[in-house]
């Protein structure tokens, strides 16, 4: 079977070079064949009917007219198919707008010049229909778009102004892995008008650039201030490694409370530096408590005997007390504090009780002897008897006087002198009290 070379011919039946004109037999008379769309008239053409007439949509000049017939309806088919496809791909939101506005664009045009027989009209307004959908798929994407625009510029002012915080602090530690988020999330939020836009990437870009700026000026600020720690402890380190091996113990130990005051004061050093540093430091002060610890636990050892001398010394003192005979007391604590001086250090543990309780011991003697010489201050002796002499003769005086009162009946001046009497007499017996405690 052949079919001429035009546009409605089957590709199936092309060649691909042309043909030698070969001579034909006149074509035997076919009877036509028709459809409600069309029909194959009896030189092979084949017509569809539209709302214009009948048009050629191609010749099928071997085979019966039914086979022409189902070639170009097979090809409606097709196109019917194609259109039902689009539909569904619009209808489900599978194309956008813009998308779907050029496909069937192209389906139209195929619609319109097919060479198929069949209702193209009603493929025309199944395609135009697609037009109003369309429509209507981009009204709801502007709104779509108009919200999520408005909610991405709610987000980006949310960023911006976190990334402002960030940019105020110094938590620098975790400030530079949370801008770098923020910018992350900056990149996933949908553009928005030009200017709004530009705006708050400014802003962001200015907090960004700010706190970059300040984290390196910190960061370089620690670096020379740990310099300078590593400089002042190498040194704090040299000298305690010259005293690890001093003995002497009060005056190092002091020195090595001093390097340890410094070495806190002095601040961080470059960690790895510090850590070697502190190692060397620390083994120094080890090596000289140890050393002393060592030689006070001897010390120790040897002082025990010393303590056991004290502690009869104290079975003595403290039988001094209560005190019974002052002179005899103070003789034999002096013989005592002689003996306890000669005895020597004790073990530094028994230091504390036993001075407490020989110092106890002499407090209270001197608590004795104190009470003894404020009783026998001559200087207050005299005031106390003094005063004695003075109120007994200012009560004579008052006596003499209240007789001549009551004589002469002035009871007024009687009452007045009685009072005065009454309160002389009251200050006569507190003076007495006091002269007695001199006697």
């Amino acid at each position: 079977m052949s079919a001429q070379q035009d546009p409605g011919t089957p590709p199936e039946t092309r060649s691909e070079t042309r043909p030698v004109p070969v001579p034909q037999p006149p074509m035997k008379p076919r009877a036509s064949a028709a459809s409600d769309w069309g029909r194959v008239a009896d030189d092979g053409t084949v017509y569809v009917r539209t709302a214009d007439g009948e048009r050629s949509v191609g010749q099928y000049p071997e085979g019966d007219p039914a086979e022409a017939m189902k070639f170009f309806t097979d090809r409606y088919d097709a196109l019917a198919f194609e259109v039902e496809l689009l539909e569904r791909r619009i209808k489900t939101g599978a194309l956008s707008p813009d998308e779907a506005a050029a496909s069937v664009k192209t389906v139209v045009a195929q619609v319109t010049d097919a060479h198929a027989v069949g209702d193209l009209a009603a493929l025309s307004g199944r395609l135009d229909a697609l037009g109003v959908v369309i429509a209507e798929q981009r009204e709801t994407r502007k709104v779509e778009r108009a919200a999520k625009v408005a909610e991405a510029k709610v987000a980006k002012e949310k960023i911006v102004t976190e990334a402002e915080k960030l940019a105020e602090g110094s938590d620098w530690r975790n400030g530079a892995n949370r801008l770098r988020v923020l910018l992350d999330e900056w990149k996933a939020l949908p553009r928005l008008d030009r200017a709004a836009d530009d705006t708050l990437w400014r802003r962001f870009s200015s907090a960004r650039t700010s706190y970059t700026r300040r984290r390196k000026s910190h960061f370089s600020e620690q670096h020379e201030k740990r310099d300078a720690a590593r400089v002042i402890k190498e040194r704090l380190t040299v000298e305690a490694e010259s005293l690890a091996d001093s003995t002497d113990w009060g005056a190092t130990a002091g020195r090595f409370r001093d390097l340890m005051r410094d070495w806190k004061a002095a601040g961080p050093a470059p960690r790895e530096v510090d850590d070697a540093l502190w190692k060397r430091f620390r083994g120094a002060q080890d090596t000289f408590f140890e050393s002393r610890d060592a030689s006070n636990a001897q010390l120790d050892q040897e002082f025990a005997a010393n303590a056991e001398v004290k502690e009869q010394l104290l079975v003595e003192a403290e039988k001094l007390v209560p005190v019974t005979d002052l002179d005899a007391a103070k003789r034999a604590f002096r013989d005592i504090a002689d003996k306890w001086d000669a005895a020597g250090k004790v073990p530094r543990e028994r230091m504390k009780d036993l001075e407490s309780r020989i110092r106890k011991v002499e407090q209270t003697i001197r608590g004795v002897e104190d009470d003894q010489w404020k009783k026998s201050d001559p200087e207050k002796s005299a005031r106390a008897s003094d005063m004695v002499t003075k109120l007994e003769k200012a009560i004579e005086g008052i006596e003499a006087d209240l007789a001549k009162a009551q004589a002469a009946g002035n009871a007024k001046k009687v009452k007045e002198l009685e009072d005065n009497l009454a309160s002389r007499r009251t200050f006569l017996e507190m003076a007495l009290r006091a002269s007695e405690e001199f006697s």
